[in-house]
């Protein structure tokens, strides 16, 4: 087949970087491969993230890295490098969390070794229009084999803060004032309360539920074939319902977390409150907008092909590809947060490296390939 021979990654981020190691792994070369992206680093918006939240640890463990194999996890590779091996019994245990700095190394050496600058693109790609056996991006080019990971459509603002000079979303760079109104009850927003107690400041937490307290963003068997198996079995509403669920707010357990606020509660310097109250400084620690209508690219694909959704979700089949333009001359998969219809965690690193091996499996069985 000629005209439509090569993979397109739309997307420069962790999730696209984990895709095309994975094409890499499974033979593909760097000449067969085009990633489209606004930064040719994939962990520049991550990095800005974490710097912002003054981020220190990873929430996820050992198999949450950037390599398209699962072994070695980032617990060997630290007691390899520091000959200790403490992070080999801490993983056992699932209780291996790398730091930052040790997560961002792993990404920087994935990049160089897949040969990732070789292939990417400065490129924003605003449309992708179906094609016989292949797709059109924006004009640059015809690619039978298309991966969507386009990231977080944008932060998200709790209703009635509008343009207020005090409000600052916790993603963004930051300092603290002496009176902090934190809205949010999740990861973000309980890294906050520390970092803004740890600042000498007064912390409220705005939150109108307590949240959930789990080590992972979601329950743990759903990173397991069994658990996933379950979820691909449930009915279209259910789903719906069990993402909405799962969707909470939620922070880990531990002393780390609790004996900082306890000890600020006891000295009345943080409380919790259900609305803001005139603080000094609003940190809105709400995450990302939600749903594939924030998303330009995604919105005009579903619209130009009437493709099923359910509420915010594109429906999508359990191997994360999108039913009615994937098929045996071509494959559009989803990876990174819209695919979670059918990975729940799929804006995780594991969830990434979901999407990414299956898409990896139906190209190379395609008979275009």
């Amino acid at each position: 087949m000629s005209g439509a021979q090569r993979c397109a990654i739309v997307g420069g981020g962790l999730a696209g970087l984990i895709s095309y190691a994975t094409l890499r792994h499974g033979g593909f070369a760097s000449s067969e491969i085009a990633v489209f992206g606004t930064d040719a680093d994939p962990a520049a918006e991550w990095r800005q993230r974490a710097a912002a939240i003054r981020q220190q640890r990873m929430r996820s463990e050992s198999s949450g890295h950037c390599a398209p194999t699962s072994f070695p996890g980032l617990a060997v590779r630290a007691a390899a490098r520091t000959r200790n091996p403490l992070p080999l019994v801490q993983t056992v245990f699932d209780r291996f969390h790398p730091t930052v700095d040790e997560f961002l190394e792993h990404a920087a050496e994935v990049r160089e070794r897949s040969g990732w600058d070789e292939s990417f693109r400065p490129r924003r790609i605003r449309q992708v229009r179906a094609v016989d056996e292949g797709f059109e991006l924006d004009g640059e080019g015809r690619f039978a084999h298309v991966l969507l990971a386009p990231g977080h459509p944008g932060l998200a603002f709790p209703d009635g803060v509008g343009r207020d000079a005090r409000v600052v979303h916790a993603y963004q760079a930051h300092d603290y004032a002496d009176r902090v109104e934190i809205v949010g009850a999740g990861m973000a927003a309980a890294t906050e309360w520390l970092n803004a107690l740890a600042a000498g400041a007064e912390v409220v937490s705005v939150r109108r539920r307590e949240p959930e307290r789990r080590p992972l963003n979601l329950p743990r068997e759903l990173f397991t074939r069994r658990g996933l198996a379950a979820f691909h079995r449930t009915s279209r509403d259910e789903r719906v319902g069990f993402l909405r669920r799962w969707s909470a707010p939620s922070y880990p357990h531990g002393r780390g977390w609790d004996e900082p606020v306890e000890n600020a509660r006891r000295a009345g310097r943080f409380r919790v409150a259900a609305e803001l109250n005139g603080g000094e400084q609003i940190i809105c620690a709400t995450g990302f907008r939600r749903g594939f209508g924030h998303d330009a690219l995604l919105a005009q694909l579903v619209a130009d092909n009437e493709l099923e959704t359910a509420e915010g979700w594109i429906v999508l089949t359990p191997d994360s590809t999108v039913p009615g333009l994937t098929d045996e001359t071509r494959t559009l998969s989803l990876a990174g947060v819209p695919g979670q219809w059918a990975f729940p965690a799929a804006d995780t690193l594991m969830g990434a490296k979901y999407a990414a091996r299956r898409f990896l499996r139906r190209v190379q069985t395609c008979r275009s390939r």
